[in-house]
């Protein structure tokens, strides 16, 4: 069971391995949403993520004999970092079973603490069905990332740490995947302070515990896609959901490009990378239906890979009308190509990228086609640059930007 006793010991225990990861006041979050938002920046610690808590507690719990048979886990990443990290520590073995899909400096990482890495199946509960096949075939101790009251518990610590720095906190958002972190964290919260509200956010393509509540029992998604790989779960757990019947107040959803526009806002106003999963509290700060509270919200990680990481931001600028692209027809002739640039000059656009397409007719008043991507101060800019092309004669389609970073 998850008791305030437990929640002490293990507040306790995870020191060992954990950084202080104290509460940040975000001006720019408390300004749009007209509440206090406080982060709480778990993308610092040793590991990148929250997930060391309830691995190492969990691992601190085994007998020596279960640490000698090794210890496996699946994961899509943040928890079998902590496995390794915390493995490392107590000097076992460690094989972790992670996605095909999983980040590269996920499974690099993860890697560097010393554990071995299998990639098994496209996503998380593919891997989990392995590693429990070669837990039973093998001997080794199975350490679940989420459906373990022990493991749930070492997580929630994350809630004694709020509760000292901001006793009168009123809302807690926490990430939901499979379930473990939001029943820590609300269990302990409620313990606290029954009057507390404590919010779950899941991914839109991922939402296995929004419909788990509504069908009063674990259900598994039939498909599941969501950017946010962290939590990319099929089923939820089924030890830790009584807890979550009981504690989570409310769960939002968040579609995927509202994830994208949260990434760029932590960058441009915390100048903090936040991996998608983390970036799911962020996003619901702005479908919270109150005002004046005081409000923390979990950044859960921020292990993301470079590549994801220009992707993301890519078309954080699109969605925002910093970069786009528009197509237009001109007179095979010389000087038009200049007259295009001028007409974008002089409205302060920076082009990036043209494509001159001289075979799309043999009309040599329409036989060039040009793609012109460019850098822009926003939607109503970008306006302004296509009612300027409009104006000098030519007709301006929009259309999708290709990778500006090839």
């Amino acid at each position: 069971m998850m008791t305030l006793d437990k929640f002490e010991e293990a507040a306790e225990t995870v020191k060992r391995v954990t950084l202080r990861t104290k509460l940040i006041y975000s001006d720019y979050f408390s300004d749009t949403t007209g509440n206090k938002v406080f982060l709480k920046p778990e993308n610092m610690q040793f590991t990148g993520a929250y997930k060391v808590r309830g691995a190492y507690y969990k691992i601190s719990t085994l007998s020596k004999e279960d640490r000698e048979k090794g210890l496996i886990t699946a994961s899509a990443g943040n928890h079998a970092q902590g496995v390794a990290y915390a493995s490392r520590i107590y000097g076992a073995k460690a094989k972790i079973v992670m996605p095909t899909t999983t980040p590269l400096i996920k499974v690099n990482r993860t890697k560097s603490y010393g554990a071995e890495v299998i990639l098994y199946g496209n996503v998380y509960d593919d891997a989990c069905q392995y590693a429990l096949k070669l837990a039973e075939e093998e001997g080794y101790t199975f350490i679940h990332p989420f459906d373990d009251e022990v493991v749930a518990t070492g997580q929630g610590t994350i809630a004694m740490e709020i509760f000292q720095e901001l006793p009168t906190v009123d809302i807690i958002l926490v990430p939901i995947g499979g379930g473990g972190l939001a029943a820590g964290v609300s269990t302990l919260a409620k313990l606290l302070n029954p009057n507390i509200k404590v919010i779950g956010v899941e991914p839109l393509g991922a939402n296995c515990m929004e419909e788990s509540i509504k069908a009063g029992h674990v259900v598994t998604l039939p498909h599941i896609e969501t950017i946010a790989d962290g939590t990319a779960v099929k089923t939820p757990g089924s030890n830790i959901f009584p807890y979550i019947q009981k504690n989570i107040d409310e769960i939002i959803t968040i579609d995927d490009r509202e994830l994208i526009v949260s990434f760029l806002d932590m960058i441009e106003n915390h100048k903090m990378v936040v991996e998608n999963s983390g970036l799911l509290t962020v996003a619901a700060l702005k479908h919270l239906n109150c005002s004046g509270k005081k409000v923390v919200s979990i950044l859960s990680g921020g292990n993301m890979d470079v590549i994801t990481v220009s992707s993301v931001v890519q078309h954080g600028l699109i969605q925002r009308g910093r970069i786009f692209t528009v197509s237009v027809l001109l007179p095979d002739r010389p000087g038009e190509l200049v007259n295009v640039a001028n007409v974008i000059a002089e409205k302060q656009g920076n082009i990036i990228r043209l494509d001159h397409n001289q075979f799309v007719s043999i009309n040599r008043n329409s036989a060039v086609e040009l793609t012109i991507t460019m850098e822009t101060f926003g939607h109503e800019h970008k306006d302004v640059i296509v009612q300027a092309l409009k104006e000098k004669g030519y007709d301006p389609q929009i259309v999708q930007p290709k990778n500006t970073y090839s």
